[in-house]
């Protein structure tokens, strides 16, 4: 598997709503494409018409596997770019309550 960052631009009006997808990709990865796709972290982004993106980290096999995922889990899936390397400076602060 590959590393990926997608970017996922205004998906969610509330907290909730990017709970519950959380929640549906979560289930989609684990339960139906566990051999394809791995979900590994996600960074919330304040958008500035007010709602939420995300910025998220993810293992597949391919980006068509990453957008047939976002299809079945009903998410965004803007813009897709495979990692070519890894710098860690510090590891990532605790996360924040959504």
């Amino acid at each position: 598997m590959q590393t990926y960052v997608i970017l996922r631009r205004n998906g969610w009006r509330s907290p909730e709503e990017l709970q519950a997808a959380a929640a549906r990709s979560k289930q989609v990865g684990d339960e139906e494409m566990a051999d394809d796709i791995r979900w590994i972290r996600s960074y919330v982004t304040q958008e500035s018409d007010g709602g939420l993106g995300t910025v998220c980290i993810y293992q597949a096999t391919s980006p068509e596997k990453i957008r047939e995922h976002a299809e079945r889990a009903g998410l965004p899936a803007d813009e897709i770019v495979e990692v070519a390397d890894t710098v860690l400076v510090r590891p990532d602060p605790v996360s924040a309550a959504v």
